[in-house]
């Protein structure tokens, strides 16, 4: 924190004057008053003596903050502080506001008998604040002598009515006047036609501290460079947002990212559109005209490739590229990611990353990867701030440490509770010896055994039932995600399934298993219904073993291996988690196989539809279809829908 007595405000100021002097265009110093002030280079006035000072104390009944005081000392007043308050209050102009606003009563009329202390403190600001704004633009500037710090600091208040937002708040007047300098240069960074483009010692700091913090960041020092970046931000230096913003990005923030003054850059608009495109995607709310906002300073070509990347976004279909030898390192890692294998995908991705190629100078890391359907996924904070700490772009410095995966290699993780603590009951079936593309044609017959793109569950589970054109209450075709399961087993996952019925059910397990083996596991012992569990394991196309715990009982067929024998589990009922885990757990022992909790949790995984887990209805037993006939066009006023209107049967 600085030290608000010893501030040099002289040099501050004079520093100032000048910039805004150099700032304007020839005749244009707003009136004879601005004219001498440019001439004279010098926004103040005259400094205010010490009993100027001591009678405006007197006046007000309190003694002024530090730095307000040093400042009056140097200038008794002050023009142009900032870009919206034209003349601030000297020992003459400065007064207690006492709600001359009437905003006090305004803030009041919100209040109610639940109101935070907060909110009241708040609103009775515009009777107890000093104002200082004498002529501004509809803003009011309140030093506030009830926040008060540890040095004595009123805290100062900016408002105004067409910032729809609640008062702003500095920590002091000095904080108050640094926050208007870099407003005026935020104000003059891009100087319109005809405005000379400012020039100064400030800028000309800035720019260099800009340069060196690009390097630092492709040095693995992102920090730093943040740091530095965040500071040429927020004084408006070209670049510095966009530069900036591909470092937030990578640490997952999307709020307010742009990639200003990059993105629009032809060299490197082919990284940086497609996350700023995907992240306008993520908000279904936000309307596609908003897309120009985004892309300030974009022209029609730009803006139609946006709406072009869009529009591959929302259907799945865009897939990051890049040259060179990390070029190849993403092939092999979306291979690895869209089965399920998401760690070993990020080792692919950092081992190449130092020899990733920037597409220009102010490109700092490879960022388009993080729009693509499958490799998008793989980001989390902590892999963000691995692969921004390592050395890329031609430049060398220290590599960090890896991260640790984020798959447990099990498959007792799914008896941990998740968000919501949905899953609560999920099924799968493990194939030994076969690739993930195969299983279709092993869990469904016919024209069913497709394999979809990679999707979310939502997103697999929405187009399935957009598209279903039947519903049976007896038939229950799962959409199960797949991929690896480790060394030589290949899964299909479904976390969603229907509801177990033990005497319908046929396990998928011996159709799947010929010509290999295959593992059937369907677990509910945390349902919401009466628990249950069910194992079958098949070679060749004959089940070799099978057991089912429901209704209290376990039912068993062949002969079972120890390590998997049911009395071994199902002792406890009212423990059904650690029955869950222990059973999970010699399931992956026997077997040697697991799954990837972060590919089915927060990744795309293919899909595929199965055949029914239950068997065909018996003589007598009745059950309901539903079959759904979607029109091409929607009838007239008054008229049937005819045979293309949607009916039931």
């Amino acid at each position: 924190m600085t030290d608000t007595t010893v501030f040099d405000w002289r040099s501050f100021l004079l520093t100032w004057s000048g910039e805004w002097a150099d700032s304007l265009p020839d005749g244009e110093a707003q009136g004879e008053d601005g004219e001498a002030a440019r001439q004279a280079r010098w926004l103040g006035f005259p400094p205010a003596t010490e009993e100027r000072i001591a009678a405006m104390e007197e006046r007000l009944g309190r003694q002024l903050p530090p730095s307000y005081r040093e400042f009056l000392k140097v200038s008794d007043g002050w023009r142009h502080a900032g870009g919206f308050v034209w003349l601030l209050a000297g020992t003459q102009e400065a007064h207690w506001h006492n709600n001359a606003s009437g905003l006090s009563d305004s803030y009041a009329e919100y209040l109610d008998e639940d109101a935070s202390p907060e909110e009241r403190w708040e609103a009775d600001l515009w009777r107890r604040g000093l104002q200082l704004d004498v002529e501004s633009d509809a803003t009011y500037v309140l030093l506030d002598p009830e926040d008060v710090d540890e040095n004595g600091e009123w805290a100062v208040y900016t408002w105004a009515s067409w910032r729809a937002a609640p008062p702003e708040r500095h920590a002091s007047f000095l904080e108050f006047m640094r926050e208007m300098h870099r407003e005026f240069h935020r104000l003059r960074a891009h100087p319109n036609d005809g405005e000379p483009v400012l020039v100064s010692d400030t800028t000309r700091r800035l720019d260099a501290q800009l340069e060196e913090a690009r390097l630092e960041a492709l040095r693995g020092d992102w920090e730093r460079a943040q740091r530095a970046l965040d500071e040429a931000k927020e004084y408006g230096r070209p670049r510095a947002a966009g530069l900036g913003d591909q470092i937030r990005r990578m640490l997952g923030q999307t709020d307010m990212v742009y990639f200003e003054d990059v993105v629009t850059d032809p060299r490197y608009t082919p990284d940086l559109l497609p996350p700023l495109v995907a992240e306008h995607a993520a908000h279904s709310y936000r309307a596609d005209s908003t897309l120009r906002f985004q892309l300030r300073g974009a022209d029609g070509d730009l803006v139609a490739r946006a709406h072009a990347t869009l529009e591959q976004i929302r259907n799945g279909t865009y897939r990051y590229t890049a040259a060179g030898p990390f070029g190849e390192a993403v092939e092999r890692a979306r291979e690895l990611a869209r089965w399920g294998d998401t760690d070993e995908a990020w080792r692919t991705l950092m081992n190449a990353l130092p020899r990733w190629e920037p597409l220009g100078p102010d490109h700092l890391a490879p960022l388009g990867w993080v729009a693509d359907p499958v490799l998008g996924p793989l980001l989390t904070p902590e892999r963000g701030r691995e692969l921004l700490s390592t050395p890329r772009g031609g430049q060398a410095g220290e590599a960090p440490r890896p991260t640790a995966g984020l798959d447990p290699g099990d498959l007792a993780w799914l008896a941990e509770p998740d968000p919501g603590n949905n899953r609560t009951s999920y099924r799968f079936v493990l194939v030994e010896g076969v690739a993930p593309a195969e299983l279709p044609g092993r869990l469904a017959d016919g024209d069913g055994a497709v394999l979809n793109p990679p999707m979310t569950s939502w997103e697999a589970h929405y187009r399935a039932v957009r598209d279903q054109g039947e519903f049976s209450s007896y038939d229950d075709r799962a959409l199960m995600a797949v991929g690896r399961a480790g060394t030589g087993w290949s899964f299909a996952f479904d976390g969603a399934p229907a509801r177990f019925d033990r005497w319908r059910f046929v396990s998928p397990a011996a159709a799947a298993s010929e010509g290999t083996r295959a593992v059937v596991v369907w677990s509910g012992l945390r349902a919401r219904h009466e628990p249950f569990f069910h194992l079958s394991v098949a070679r060749d196309g004959a089940e070799q073993y099978a057991f089912t715990y429901a209704d209290g009982e376990v039912r068993s067929s062949g002969e079972i291996p120890s390590a998997l024998d049911p009395s071994r589990f199902f002792g406890d009922p009212e423990d059904g988690a650690g029955t869950e885990r222990s059973l999970l757990e010699a399931v992956a022992g026997e077997f040697g196989a697991h799954l990837p909790r972060h590919a089915l949790v927060n990744g795309r995984l293919h899909t595929c539809a199965t055949r029914s887990w239950t068997r065909p209805p018996r003589d007598g037993e009745t059950y309901m279809v539903i079959r759904i006939h979607r029109g091409t066009e929607a009838p007239a006023d008054g008229e049937p829908a005819g045979d293309d209107g949607a009916g039931s049967s």
